[in-house]
C-alpha cells in the first residue's frame, strides 16, 4: 500500500480519480466545521469556571474531522483516508474517556483501561470483511470486502453511545438526552453510509450518481454538536480547598447610650446621685433602731403586762410618790425641779 493510491470507496466517485469527482461529498463536509463553530461559540459564552481544555480539544478534534473528510474526497488516495479516519478515532477515544470520567466518575485508572479496551475493539471492527458465505477475518485470496461498506467499525461507537445514554438516562445526567439523541441520529447515519454503493444507480442529479454519502456527513455533523453540548453539561471541575475553622468574630464592645437630641443629659454626678437612689429603694428597710435608755432621774414606764394587744392604750404614767414625813419637814416648801 503506497499513500499514493486511489482509492473508490464511494458512489459519487466512481473509478474518476479526478479532483473534483466527488463535488456533493465535499461541500457535505461543511456541516462538521459549521457544527465545530457553533460550539466553540457557544463554549465561549459560558463562564471560564465551566470551561476546561477538555472541551476545546474535543471542538479542535471536530475541527480535523471535517479537514480530513474534506480531503479525502477531493484526493481519494491512501494518505488521505488515514487524515479521515484517524481524526474520527480520536475523537471517540477522547470523547469516551471524557465521558467516563467526568460524566460517569469513574476513577482515571479504569477510564485508560476502558478507553484501550474500546480501541482494540475498533481496531478489530477495522479487519471485519465480508465474502461469499462468511464474515470476520479472512486470510489472502479469498476476495473479501468491507462489511456494510466499512460501516462496521463504526459499530462500537454506536454500542458506546447507547450504553452511555441508558447510564445517564439512570442517574437524570442532564446531558442525557443529548447523548440519547446522538445515538439515534448516528445509527440512521451508519444505515446511509451502508446503503450508499446500494443505491448508487437510484439516486442521481443531472445525470450524476450521487449516492447516500452526503447523508451520512451532514448527519454526523448533527451527531458531533449534540455531544460536544453533552459535554458542557459536566459538571466544572473544582480543586479541592482545605477551609480553615473561621475564627470567632471579636465581642464588640458596649457602647454607651447616647441620649436623644432633645433629651437633657445627666451629668456624671446627677447620673450617680439617681442610681444610688434606686439602689436605696431596691435594698430592703432596715430593721428600727431601738429606742434609746430614760435618763436615771427621769421615771420610768412599767413594761405593758403580758398580753396585752397593741391596740389597748398604754398605761399612765404614775404618780410622783409622796415624800417623807421627815424629809418634807426639812425642805423648803419649794417643790422638787427635775433635769430635762
Amino acid at each position: 500500500m503506497t499513500f499514493g493510491e486511489h482509492v473508490f470507496l464511494y458512489c459519487e466517485r466512481g473509478t474518476n480519480a479526478a479532483l473534483w469527482a466527488e463535488p456533493i461529498n465535499a461541500i457535505s463536509n461543511a456541516g462538521f466545521f459549521l457544527a465545530a463553530l457553533v460550539a466553540w461559540q457557544i463554549l465561549l459564552w459560558r463562564p471560564r469556571a465551566e470551561r476546561s481544555p477538555d472541551h476545546f480539544l474535543l471542538i479542535g478534534l471536530a475541527f480535523l474531522i471535517g479537514f480530513g473528510s474534506l480531503a479525502f474526497h477531493l484526493y481519494a488516495d491512501e494518505g488521505t483516508a488515514l487524515a479521515d479516519v484517524v481524526p474520527i478515532v480520536l475523537f471517540m477515544l477522547v470523547y469516551l474517556g471524557f465521558v467516563l470520567n467526568r460524566f460517569l466518575a469513574v476513577p482515571p485508572g479504569f477510564t485508560v483501561l476502558l478507553v484501550i479496551g474500546f480501541a482494540a475493539l475498533i481496531g478489530a471492527a477495522m479487519q471485519v470483511q465480508c465474502w461469499d458465505g462468511g464474515i470476520g477475518w479472512p486470510g489472502p485470496d479469498v476476495g473479501a470486502k468491507p462489511c456494510l461498506n466499512g460501516s462496521v467499525a463504526y459499530l462500537p461507537a454506536l454500542g458506546a453511545l447507547v450504553v452511555v445514554a441508558m447510564l445517564l438516562a439512570e442517574r437524570s445526567h442532564r446531558a442525557a438526552p443529548y447523548v440519547a439523541w446522538a445515538a439515534v441520529i448516528f445509527t440512521v447515519s451508519i444505515i446511509f453510509r451502508s446503503l450508499d454503493m446500494s443505491f448508487c444507480d437510484q439516486l442521481v442529479i443531472d445525470g450524476r450518481k450521487v449516492g447516500t454519502h452526503f447523508i451520512w456527513h451532514l448527519l454526523n455533523a448533527v451527531v458531533l454538536f449534540l455531544l460536544l453540548l453533552a459535554s458542557f453539561r459536566a459538571e466544572p471541575v473544582v480543586e479541592a480547598v482545605t477551609e480553615a475553622e473561621p475564627a470567632p468574630a471579636p465581642v464588640p464592645p458596649l457602647a454607651e447610650a447616647v441620649p436623644a437630641k432633645d433629651e437633657p443629659k445627666e451629668s456624671p454626678e446627677v447620673a450617680s446621685a439617681g442610681q444610688e437612689a434606686a439602689l436605696k429603694e431596691a435594698e430592703p428597710e432596715p430593721a428600727a433602731a431601738p429606742e434609746p435608755e430614760a435618763a436615771k432621774d427621769e421615771p420610768q414606764a412599767e413594761p405593758e403586762a403580758a398580753g396585752e394587744t397593741e391596740d389597748e392604750p398604754a398605761d399612765e404614767p404614775e404618780a410622783e410618790p409622796a415624800e417623807p414625813e421627815v424629809a418634807k419637814k426639812g425642805k423648803s416648801k419649794k417643790k422638787p425641779s427635775f433635769s430635762a
